[in-house]
């Protein structure tokens, strides 16, 4: 029996290891090296969690089975997974019967063989789980994948608003025909029964119930970033099929055999996140050289010939055969680098096709989405170049970087280099053709086709970008259109001490671009977070500019875009670092994520090189001459759009300010994402890409997969600026200083999951998605945090009493199947994420394990106990041959059908044989589930000691589920108490 003093009087409250709220363990997590204190828990939250404790809950084998059975529970879903669900009304099969006729012979001679057929055809409905559900994706009959074309069938979601089933009705009467409101089901009308043998076969439906609750990532994201911006078809909405050796193959119908991938792509965009209203698409054109006196800016084609019905290849009039061939590449890209696999292979996908972005544009705004036009670029820069690079001295190395990013794109030699032209006409002259010398009437314009009627061989930006302003008015209009994005090698490129002419180029690619798409579309340009705020070259000269506010402050500009990978974190594995030792429990809270929003790096401090960071050696950021340290912080975004600016040339403060007028337009975070990698809010702004040179990872990262410090961010990003305490309004325009309704998260694929990325024979990039910022196959994941809340308010909580701020993570899916207790379906959730629950002050509070201890305890802080001897410690170890040698978990993978995964882990020099197993109904990527299951075997394992001791009312303070450090025989304990 373990005690705790909390009471005035002394007295303990008692409690047996192990019998924590909810049926805890009470082991602690790998990260620590001690042992457990038991507590007792207010009998009211665990009555209302838990009426009877479940002793047999569903299986994930179950799951899949449909069955027809009165009085069958229906089954609570949250996130996405394969379900078979309950028939729940049907007909008596249709018979319908085919008579053929055969022989007869020559002359009539012989005699005929009449056979006759019985097909049969059924109606049914099958109940699905309880509503309401955000749509349904895949449906397999007798384990394979069915085959819909042809087939009449409809969903209902389960809300309390919907009607009866009309076909239902027909059948039974319109008064007799219960709508199953509260119940999501599918209704089949005459399915043929043939391919099935003549029997209903055994169905099962993968169902979308995402929890978008307000503090979600899929209640919070409004707008997103459509890709993958290459690919010939992919944003067609009509199928698009090739001829392949005598045979016709299907360009973009890689999902499903009636819709096309893009179709399906924003069927799973509205279906997990229901609160996104804006989508910004993107398209590429290809850049070949990183200096911008040579750089061509080219729609590319993946192959130079091929016969695609009905429509071909064509985007700015060019044709298949004249365009740009996108480089290729026999090897394979992975996490380990390039390896030979013979399939000579286009390293991108080409541009998409001219009526496919009209057709995308068109589409979306069908289904009520506002449309961003995002103009991209892709270097097609390939390994083994003998390009200049400029990013050298008097430009005399060979060799460019393979596949760089397009804010690359500068003078040659670049500024900082022996032999740079930055400063001098010469450079001017570059900026001048990379722009190029289209105007609006180099197009002509014929029904939704735009074609190019300039002069041959201009192939610069400004070419690229009417062409799309012509196409999206031609496609009847976007919401906002950008006029580039992120070209910070190019915009600070100077002509003199203080003319930027890339600057200018964009403000009359502005005035013509205004020209063509009218006063009814936003227009912006879409500047990296590092650029946004100014150019400070740190050459010596204590320059500072404001360089882009000649185009913010443009009449035309409608918005400051900034595409945001700003870091949130500066975390480090362990607790020895700084922001550990100021009391932070994770990366993962909210709070240390929104503190660093406003704070941390870029904003009280930077580091001055690598090995301050490593070492963690800050340096703040102040500005002693004029007092304005905002200027040099690019997180200090309230001060930058509330102030005037005043450049510094040479150090000294011009006594006029720029053209910027405070507060006089709005703030469109243009991107806004974080790689799902562990470390990722470190540094969001890099992407893991082998082929690429820009390819890193984050500070201090190993390399994991974690989608929840993805999700972690996003949340806390956009909570923060929700907030009008953060987000202050404008006196000049009276909107928000930031538009969250156009911060558009990094990034939806309009190839649609799991196809993507698992058919990577079709898309070359599938490998990269594991550690991208993708949010396809992750949104609609259930937030650990909102699942866990939900569960209690179904309980009768109320809302007040509920803290689960210390939680949290994901889970894919989540399927309750059986008649339990939401106890129970915590008691699941706790021993596979490894949490607490516990009472403080009249709340219920979860806690992940893991954390510092918050308190020291030396032995002199105990207290005595009445009958102890003396003693004021007492240590138990349990017996190893108790514990189990291996554990292993099984879960469903939502990437290969839902079917099962079975992941373990073990010890190897241990005295005992015992294997634990057990079956989560729920849907987990194999890897993370992997970890946790390492985590529950060592938590199992270091929990075998435990402590009882008695502490005194100073230590009031202490909850159960609390870290602490205690003193014993000259060697520091880290124990959990609970």
């Amino acid at each position: 029996m373990a005690t705790l003093v909390l009471g005035a009087a002394g007295a303990a409250i008692g409690g047996s290891i192990g019998g924590a709220i909810l049926g805890v363990s009470a082991a602690t997590i790998g990260g620590f090296v001690g042992s457990t204190l038991g507590s007792v828990v207010d009998s009211f939250i665990v009555s209302s969690l838990a009426p009877t404790q479940r002793i047999e809950g569903a299986r994930l084998d179950t799951l899949r089975i449909t069955s027809a059975t009165e009085g069958a529970v229906i089954p609570r879903l949250y996130g996405r997974m394969r379900m078979g669900g309950n028939i729940i009304w049907a007909t008596d099969f249709r018979e319908e019967t085919k008579t053929t006729t055969q022989g007869g012979g020559k002359g009539g001679g012989g005699g005929k063989v009449k056979t006759t057929e019985y097909l049969y055809y059924a109606s049914f409905a099958v109940a699905l789980c309880e509503g309401p559900i955000t749509g349904i994706g895949r449906i397999w009959a007798d384990g394979k994948p069915m085959d819909l074309s042809g087939v009449t069938w409809r969903w209902y979601p389960g809300d309390e608003t919907q009607t009866a089933d009309p076909f239902i009705g027909s059948r039974m009467g319109a008064a007799s025909t219960p709508a199953y409101r509260g119940t999501a089901y599918v209704v089949f009308e005459e399915l043929a029964l043939s391919t099935y043998g003549n029997r209903l076969p055994q169905l099962s439906f993968e169902v979308f119930r995402p929890l978008a609750d307000p503090d979600t990532a899929e209640g919070l994201i409004r707008a997103v970033t459509l890709i993958p911006a290459s690919g010939e078809f992919t944003y067609a909405t009509q199928a698009i099929r090739k001829t392949d050796g005598g045979a016709t193959v299907p360009e973009n119908l890689n999902a499903l055999a009636d819709s096309t991938d893009m179709v399906e792509a924003l069927d799973r965009l509205q279906a997990m996140a229901p609160a996104v209203e804006s989508v910004s698409l993107v398209v590429a054109w290809f850049g070949d050289d990183l200096r911008a006196g040579s750089c061509k800016v080219r729609p590319g084609v993946e192959v130079s010939a091929k016969s695609t019905t009905p429509a071909s290849w064509s985007v700015n009039g060019v044709s298949r055969a004249a365009a740009f061939l996108v480089s290729r590449d026999g090897r394979h890209w992975s996490a380990i680098g390039p390896s030979d696999n013979g399939d000579d292979r286009p390293v991108y996908g080409g541009t998409p096709s001219d009526f496919a972005v009209v057709q995308a544009i068109q589409e979306m705004k069908t289904r009520g989405l506002r449309v961003t036009f995002y103009p991209f670029i892709l270097m097609d820069v390939p390994p083994g170049n003998t390009l200049p690079n400029p990013y050298s001295h008097n430009a005399a190395e060979t060799g460019q970087p393979a596949f760089p990013w397009r804010g690359r794109i500068t003078c040659s030699p670049a500024a900082g280099f022996a032999g740079s032209v930055d400063k001098t006409d010469t450079a001017a002259s570059q900026v001048a053709a990379l722009f190029g010398a289209a105007t609006p009437a180099s197009f002509s314009v014929s029904g939704q086709s735009v074609s190019w009627t300039g002069p041959s061989g201009d192939w610069g930006l400004r070419r690229m970008v009417l062409h799309y302003a012509h196409l999206c008015a031609a496609a009847g209009g976007v919401d906002a259109f950008l006029i580039g994005t992120e070209m910070p090698g190019l915009t600070t490129i100077r002509s003199g001490a203080s003319a930027y002419p890339a600057v200018q180029a964009y403000r009359d690619l502005l005035a013509d671009v205004r020209s063509i798409l009218g006063s009814g579309t936003k227009i912006g340009y879409a500047a990296d977070w590092s650029e946004y705020f100014g150019h400070q070259p740190g050459d010596g000269s204590g320059d500072v500019f404001f360089h882009l506010d000649p185009l913010w402050a443009d009449p035309e500009i409608d918005f400051v875009g900034i595409d945001n990978y700003m870091p949130l974190s500066d975390w480090r594995d362990g607790f020895e670092h700084a922001d550990a030792a100021e009391g932070w429990p994770a990366i993962y809270d909210r709070a240390y994520l929104q503190t660093n929003i406003a704070g941390g790096e870029g904003f009280d401090w930077f580091y001055a090189s690598a090995i301050d960071r490593t070492a963690q050696v800050r340096t703040p950021i102040t500005d002693g001459t004029h007092g304005k340290p905002w200027v040099f912080r690019y997180k200090d975004l309230r001060a930058w759009w509330s102030n005037p600016h005043y450049d510094r040339p040479g150090g000294v403060e011009s006594g006029t300010p720029t053209a910027w007028v405070p507060q006089s337009k709005p703030v469109w975070f243009t991107e806004l994402g974080c790689p799902a990698i562990d470390q990722g809010t470190n540094q969001p702004n890099v992407f893991f890409d082998p082929k690429s040179s820009e390819s890193f990872l984050p500070y201090f990262s190993r390399g994991w997969r974690d989608d929840a410090i993805q999700r972690a961010y996003l949340e806390a990003t956009y909570l923060w600026w929700n907030d009008a305490a953060n987000n202050p309004t404008s006196t000049v325009y009276g909107g928000r200083m930031v538009h969250v309704p156009e911060c558009a998260a990094w990034t939806w694929d309009a190839w649609p999951h799991p196809f993507f990325p698992a058919l990577t024979d079709v898309w070359t990039d599938g490998a990269n998605w594991r550690l991208g910022h993708w949010l396809t196959g992750r949104l609609g994941a259930v937030s650990l945090a909102a699942l866990v809340r939900h569960l209690c308010l179904r309980a009768g909580l109320p809302k007040s009493r509920i803290d689960v701020s210390g939680l949290w993570g994901a889970v894919e899916g989540y399927a309750i199947t059986a008649l339990e207790s939401p106890r129970a379906s915590i008691t699941t959730l706790t021993r596979h994420f490894g949490f607490d629950a516990v009472k403080t002050e009249g709340v219920i509070r979860f806690v992940m394990r893991g954390r510092a201890a918050v308190a020291s305890i030396a032995p002199h802080n105990l207290v005595v106990a009445e009958a102890g001897g003396g003693e004021v410690l007492e240590l138990t170890r349990a017996q190893e041959t108790e514990l189990p040698q291996a554990l292993k978990w099984q879960v469903a993978r939502a990437d290969e059908d839902y079917d099962a995964a079975q992941v373990e882990t073990q010890r190897i020099t241990v005295d005992t044989a015992r294997i634990a197993s057990e079956s989560f109904p729920m849907a987990v990527p194999p890897e993370e589930a992997e970890r946790r299951c390492r985590r529950a075997l060592v938590e199992a394992w270091v929990g075998r000691e435990t402590a009882a001791f008695r502490l005194p009312p100073s230590r009031l303070a202490l909850d159960p589920a609390d870290a602490i450090r205690l003193e014993h025989d000259g060697r520091l304990v880290d124990l959990r108490l609970v």
